[in-house]
């Protein structure tokens, strides 16, 4: 069982021991210390809820809405939602933030408390360690019976997100809609099976096939949006002839395409096609995390703008944005944030700024994916035990390669003639992951395996296990 407790929220299994995974107590612990912390940073009394639809979402949706409701919160409960969606709704209402119930890309048995603030944006580190402190101390005030929250259930903000989408100057539906797209999608059973059925006909897409769109939280696959996941509707789209797929994960705020010839676009490459089309209309600066592949940069630097690089996480992501006044941003794994709509991962207004670069391009999307500056990442972990000081590692690759350029704000990046290798500890699972890029699958492969060996070497020694 694992439970993990971070900035950003809480995440963890299903079942077990309080404080092992996350059980009842956990989500009514953290729900409430989140609670305590926006009343001391909100007048408002409401709190914008909504999750996505795997099977424990239900049951820990009910008790973050009393557990609240006894903080004396009125709770708006979007019920069956968008990650993004619960972000804009948050400022819609006014409230004083938002919790997204929702274990994003992990598996079915997973679930989470994602975190927002009154901006509709994830919470920063220092709200994140009060709310942890708050959690720990259990310095909790419920309120009498007399002044408990207000519940109200409120189903139409998906529409209201896609309404907005549709106003965009960057979003023309009569190209799309010109093009007569044939596209397949898979939503994994969750959230998505709601939401691009009713985004994409808004868009004037008639010729949709769904696959994996009954929200049941039954995930037919791992729900985390990579080739290997995604052998089905490849074959689907090879067989029916499709002009793209659409893939997104449970919470959609990420996204990824596959070719009409059931290639796969690259979920690094969403950024990359979105921004070019940003670009060539709006230009300004972009941002992406770390780990994210390089062609962000070139083709930002084609536009004559400036790319910079944060660490990993959103909100380091739209911190970053917002200092460098950036126009598009996001994460390699498909997470598009586009500041026109809102700072946050949305996968739905990315399939709309797509399409429309996409019908004006007026080419395959295999063509338009050959267009660009071709890296290879290469993406791997090593699972870690509850005794190894991760820091300890890290810094032990740091002294290795000392005498390598690198950049040390997220763990640590080596950048070599060959290509970069960042290894980072996860913030959502109990491993290092250790991203590689280069020119050829080759390359970024050895210069992972090699950081990998280096790990394994640092491990062995006993140096870093914390006693």
């Amino acid at each position: 069982m694992t439970l993990i407790k971070s900035i950003s929220g809480i995440r963890g299994t299903i079942g077990g021991k309080p404080g092992d995974s996350l059980t009842p107590i956990d989500v009514a612990k953290f729900a409430a210390a989140y609670g305590t912390w926006a009343k001391s940073n909100s007048a408002s009394n409401t709190i914008v809820i909504g999750r996505d639809a795997r099977l424990s979402g239900p049951w820990v949706s009910s008790i973050v809405t009393e557990t609240l409701r006894c903080l004396g919160f009125d709770v708006v409960d979007l019920g069956l939602s968008t990650t993004p969606t619960v972000e804009m709704a948050v400022v819609w209402e006014k409230a004083a933030g938002g919790i997204i119930i929702t274990a994003s890309h992990n598996p079915g048995n997973w679930n989470a408390l994602k975190l927002l603030n009154a901006e509709g944006e994830f919470i920063s580190e220092r709200d994140g360690k009060k709310i942890l402190t708050l959690a720990k101390k259990e310095n909790i005030e419920f309120v009498d019976v007399k002044h408990f929250g207000a519940y109200r259930k409120d189903d139409t903000y998906i529409q209201k997100h896609i309404d907005a989408i549709l106003t965009l100057p960057l979003v023309d539906v009569q190209a799309i809609r010109d093009k007569n797209f044939k596209i397949a999608i898979d939503c994994v059973n969750s959230t998505g099976g709601i939401a691009l059925p009713i985004l994409l006909k808004a868009l004037g897409v008639k010729d949709v096939a769904e696959f994996y769109c009954e929200p049941d939280g039954h995930f037919p696959h791992n729900p985390e949006p990579l080739a290997e996941n995604l052998s089905f509707i490849s074959n689907e789209i090879e067989k029916g002839q499709y002009d793209l797929g659409i893939v997104v994960d449970p919470d959609v705020d990420r996204l990824c395409f596959i070719n009409e010839d059931e290639s796969m676009f690259g979920e690094e490459y969403t950024l990359v096609a979105i921004s070019d089309y940003v670009l060539k209309h709006t230009p300004g600066n972009t941002v992406s995390n770390l780990s994210s592949t390089r062609a962000l940069k070139d083709v930002t630097e084609k536009h004559g703008k400036q790319y910079v690089a944060s660490a990993v996480g959103e909100v380091n992501v739209v911190t970053a944005m917002k200092k460098n006044k950036a126009v598009i941003g996001g994460e390699g794994n498909g997470g598009v944030i586009y500041p026109e709509l809102h700072y946050g991962r949305d996968a739905l207004v990315g399939i709309a700024l797509f399409l429309s670069h996409l019908a004006k391009y007026g080419k395959s999307i295999s063509m338009m994916r050959a267009s660009y500056p071709n890296y290879v990442m290469s993406k791997n972990k090593i699972e870690l035990t509850s005794e190894i000081d991760v820091d300890c590692v890290i810094e032990k690759i740091k002294e290795h390669y000392s005498k390598t350029p690198m950049i040390t704000v997220d763990g640590v990046r080596l950048d070599f003639d060959a290509g970069w290798v960042h290894l980072r500890k996860s913030n959502t699972e109990p491993i290092i992951r250790i991203y590689a890029e280069a020119e050829t699958h080759a390359i970024a492969d050895n210069l992972a395996h090699k950081i990998i060996s280096d790990i394994k070497e640092v491990l062995d020694t006993n140096a870093c296990i914390s006693r």
